[in-house]
C-alpha cells in the first residue's frame, strides 16, 4: 500500500457530466471515498483543475491574451479546492487549501515544507492555482507537487479506465494498456497529459497510475496495489 500519494482530480470530474459548475452530489461522494482512504493512514495531497468553470486553453478564451487566460483558470481551480475541502472538512476529515497564487483570505500560501508537515499531521492537502505560472497545465502541477512532497505515486483520475491505442470513446478497437512508459507515451503520440508532466515524471522517475473514478472505491483499490487502470513508469536506469 502506497504511504503517501498525489491524487489529480479534473475540473471537467467535479462537474459529472453537467458541463460546467461544480456537482454536489459528486463531489460529497468523491469527498467520501477521499475520507476512506484517509483512515486507513495514507497521506493524501490533491491537484484539482478547473476546466469546470475556465481553461486558459479552451476556445472560451481564443481572443484573449494566454497569460490572462491562464491566470483565470488557476482562480478556477481554487474554487474546486475550497468546495473540496468543505465537503472533505463535512466528512470529518481534516483539510487545508494551499495556493501557488496568494489569496491568504480563502487560501494558504503553498509552502513545500509546510505541506509536507500538514500530511505528517495526517491532514489531507489540496493544491489550488496549479504552478501559480501561466503556460503550465495542472497535469504538469501534479506532477512537480507530488515530486516536491515526496509522494510514492502520482495518481490520475479519469473518465476512462486507463491509457488506450486510442480514444476509446471514439475507436471501439482501441485497446488499453496494463503497463505503458512515458518515452512510448511520447513515441506513440497518445494524448494522456501534456509533454512537460510526463517529462517531468520520466525523469525524475515517478510512478503514476492513471484510472477510472466512475466506480466508487477505486481510489482505494489501486492506493491499496490492486491492478486497476494503466501503470505508467520510467525508462530510466537506477
Amino acid at each position: 500500500m502506497y504511504k503517501r500519494v498525489l491524487l489529480k482530480l479534473s475540473g471537467e470530474a467535479l462537474a459529472a457530466g453537467r458541463g460546467f459548475g461544480i456537482d454536489a452530489v459528486f463531489i460529497h461522494a468523491v469527498a467520501e471515498e477521499i475520507a476512506e482512504l484517509h483512515r486507513t493512514g495514507c497521506q493524501i495531497g490533491i491537484v484539482v483543475g478547473g476546466g469546470n468553470f475556465f481553461r486558459g486553453v479552451a476556445e472560451q478564451a481564443i481572443h484573449m491574451d494566454r497569460v490572462a487566460a491562464d491566470h483565470m483558470g488557476m482562480l478556477s481551480t481554487v474554487i474546486n479546492a475550497i468546495a473540496l475541502r468543505d465537503a472533505l472538512e463535512k466528512q470529518g476529515t481534516p483539510s487545508r487549501v494551499m495556493s501557488a497564487i496568494a489569496m491568504h483570505e480563502v487560501a494558504e500560501p503553498y509552502i513545500r515544507w509546510r505541506a509536507i508537515r500538514h500530511l505528517e499531521k495526517n491532514r489531507v492537502v489540496i493544491f489550488g492555482a496549479g504552478t501559480g505560472n501561466p503556460y503550465f497545465s495542472t497535469d504538469t502541477a501534479a506532477a512537480l507537487r507530488a515530486m516536491e512532497i515526496k509522494a510514492d505515486v502520482y495518481l490520475k483520475a479519469t473518465s476512462v479506465e486507463g491509457i488506450y491505442t486510442a480514444d476509446p470513446k471514439k475507436d471501439p478497437e482501441a485497446t488499453k494498456f496494463d503497463q505503458i512508459t512515458y518515452l512510448d507515451i511520447i513515441r506513440r503520440g497518445l494524448r494522456v497529459m501534456d509533454t512537460a508532466a510526463v517529462s517531468l515524471c520520466n525523469d525524475n522517475r515517478m510512478p503514476m497510475v492513471i484510472f477510472s473514478m466512475r466506480e466508487r472505491g477505486n481510489i482505494k483499490r489501486v492506493v491499496s496495489g490492486e491492478k486497476l487502470g494503466t501503470l505508467v513508469v520510467s525508462e530510466l536506469v537506477q
